[in-house]
């Protein structure tokens, strides 16, 4: 059975689209909790810095995991019991963070950050999968409104956290209240996803092994692989930005620390709003050229951002890196989803790729730093998204009965 013979009226599909909508600014409100909790965190757990680096390390170690877990989750427990699950994992690993952040315990913090890291993996994939659905059902481009929700969730996260610092707010108090708001929202989510499979059924006679043997035939697909291309360039491109813009726009271009947050900011809006605003044109361009647009001003603006030696130059760069690293993650998500049979297994794949170079793509830039300069080490940021513009076809739809 396939996601297509699911009926789901108008009034239905609006709520599935608001809460998958909401499942993807849960996911962002969750990532960026507690990174402007890290000064008080690391003093309640009496840790130095590098311990402080193994925990954030454990929640890349607990993502991997939920992707590769999320193909299975999704087969065994259908879309709302396997959505709702991983919102409500996502919240126990925020109490147990609480709790282990209120004891000064670092091993329960690390098992917290590992189970977080395993609920947010396991959720970026199904949010993607059923995004898809959606997208399918509603015949318009939907997925980079739905990731535009994630990057208004992440800063609100942020924000909250930043709010409870201000206040005095514990960490601990701050991660158990956003624990019990996430679990009640699990209870709004799940209801409203379209029941039904999004996927074919497998063949009974498949033993567990084959199934992962299934899945593992994913990363030799070249299809997929040249989309993990695109994803590659536009998440090193984010990821990049992420960690090394503001310090760049300081150390670099000369500019103060507060108009070096301001770009950082003016980064985060221009992502966010063509995400919000981007649907029209792709349905309009097609996913193909909309890529290769994006992408294309995105190393307009890289470019600007290393060669600029005028403030606004440099700010008309961010504003165009942003833009350019925005459509990737969305459309190629999306992409993969229709690529072909079992969409959970095909997300996984690129989201995985997706996830490496947005992790391990900073520490290469300031690996490279190191020797050629930051500003320098940026031009690795403009020969993947040329990468990317290059291979953007990938995306095209692929018809199928």
């Amino acid at each position: 059975m396939s996601e297509t013979l699911v009926t789901v009226d108008a009034r239905a599909l609006r709520r599935w689209r608001n809460a998958v909508i909401l499942a993807f600014a849960i996911g962002g409100v969750t990532v960026a909790s507690w990174g402007p909790r890290l000064p008080a965190v690391q003093a309640d757990l009496g840790a130095d810095t590098a311990m402080i680096g193994v925990i954030l390390g454990c929640v890349t170690i607990g993502s991997i995991c939920g992707l590769v877990a999320s193909t299975p989750l999704l087969h065994y427990l259908r879309s709302r019991r396997a959505l709702g699950g991983a919102i409500l994992v996502v919240a126990v690993a925020m109490a147990l963070m609480g709790v282990g952040v209120a004891a000064g315990s670092i091993p329960v913090t690390v098992v917290a950050f590992v189970i977080v890291g395993f609920g947010i993996g396991t959720l970026d994939v199904l949010i993607n999968v059923e995004g898809s659905a959606v997208e399918s059902r509603a015949k318009r481009t939907l997925m980079p409104l739905m990731h535009g929700a994630w990057s208004v969730g992440a800063a609100v996260g942020a924000g909250i956290g930043a709010l409870c610092a201000a206040v005095g707010i514990t960490p601990s108090a701050q991660f158990i209240g956003e624990a019990v708001v996430i679990a009640l929202l699990a209870f709004v989510v799940a209801p409203s996803i379209a029941p039904g499979p999004r996927a074919e059924e497998p063949k009974a006679e498949l033993t567990r092994w084959q199934r992962v043997v299934q899945w593992a035939r994913g990363w030799l697909d070249w299809r997929l692989l040249l989309i993990g291309v695109v994803m590659l360039g536009v998440e090193l491109g984010e990821g990049s930005a992420n960690s090394w813009m503001t310090l760049a726009v300081h150390n670099d271009h000369g500019q103060t620390a507060a108009i070096a947050a301001l770009f950082f900011t003016v980064f985060a809006v221009g992502e966010a709003l063509t995400r919000i605003f981007g649907g029209p044109a792709v349905d309009r361009l097609g996913r193909v050229w909309t890529i290769r647009c994006t992408t294309a001003l995105g190393v307009v603006g890289v470019v600007l951002f290393i060669l600029g030696g005028n403030v606004w130059l440099v700010l008309i760069g961010v504003l165009l890196w942003s833009v350019g690293v925005s459509m990737g993650f969305p459309l190629g998500m999306s992409a993969a989803a229709e690529s072909g049979p079992n969409p959970a297994a095909r997300v996984s794949v690129v989201a995985s790729v997706g996830y490496f170079a947005n992790l391990a793509g900073p520490p290469v830039i300031g690996a490279l730093a190191e020797s050629v300069g930051l500003l320098n080490s940026l031009w690795l940021v403009v020969v993947f998204m040329l990468a990317a513009f290059a291979v953007a076809g990938s995306l095209r739809p692929v018809k199928r009965a």
